[in-house]
């Protein structure tokens, strides 16, 4: 009998330029404070590491980490097959600009270089939205998802740093836009129904109560609880303890 195959994540690495303002327990002190993120650090870097899933062995799966050294900041993350790589690129940004900005104070960064990268990462969902409308009605669960994700993206990345408020403004009008076409699509797609349930959780503080859920969206619980699993098992939500 065949042994089975543990098909692993694609690991892909980002460095950004820098410079230590104050010093590391200050930056690893702030860093503590972040949820579900495990800091560490020495004398010359300070770690924090994010495990959003594991495998059948218990092993990261889908992870981010970000190391802070004296001269550069150096991200690693990792992709799960056959999911939105810019969906994922989008999201680790998402979180590196959340730590600049707590950590803003003590260490600086090579903004326009970071902003640049920025700039790719958005550009090119915005490229993956940007068609047609008769391929958008043909790429609706895709283009549905990716347009939730940007959403929120845009929402988090306004609040986490200043510097990026044209480019969210920007894509703010690119998000309308779509979103008046989809709103004329009444069916709820597995990606368009993960989409809703990611804004409820982020507005009811980390929490769903699926009954109020499925009545505000017109779907049945059993349809709600489906997604809901998908959603862990996928890592875009932790069942709290």
């Amino acid at each position: 009998m065949a042994e089975d195959t543990i098909v692993l994540p694609k690991v892909e690495e980002l460095q950004l330029e820098g410079k230590l303002k104050t010093s590391f327990p200050e930056i690893k002190a702030k860093l503590a404070k972040l949820p579900f993120y495990d800091v560490g650090a020495d004398a010359n870097s300070v770690t924090a590491a994010k495990v959003e899933s594991r495998n059948i062995d218990k092993m990261p799966y889908l992870f981010h980490i970000v190391k802070i050294s004296p001269n550069s900041i150096d991200v690693s993350y990792s992709i799960i097959p056959d999911t939105s790589e810019s969906m994922r690129r989008a999201y680790v940004v998402k979180n590196i600009a959340g730590i600049l900005s707590l950590i803003s104070n003590d260490y600086e960064i090579d903004v326009p270089k970071f902003m640049q990268y920025v700039d790719s990462t958005l550009g090119n969902l915005i490229d993956g939205i940007s068609q047609n409308y008769n391929l958008l009605y043909n790429k609706y669960d895709s283009l549905t998802a990716e347009y939730r994700e940007i959403k929120r993206l845009n929402n988090e990345l306004e609040a986490s740093n200043k510097n990026i408020t044209v480019q969210i403004t920007q894509l703010s009008e690119e998000n309308k836009e779509l979103k008046e076409e989809l709103d004329k699509l009444k069916k709820y797609s597995d990606e368009a129904l993960m989409g809703l349930v990611q804004e409820w959780v982020e507005v009811h503080d980390n929490s769903i109560d699926t009954e109020q859920f499925a009545k505000n969206y017109a779907v049945s619980i059993p349809r709600v609880e489906q997604i809901l699993n998908k959603m862990v098992m996928q890592g875009y939500l932790e069942v709290k303890s």
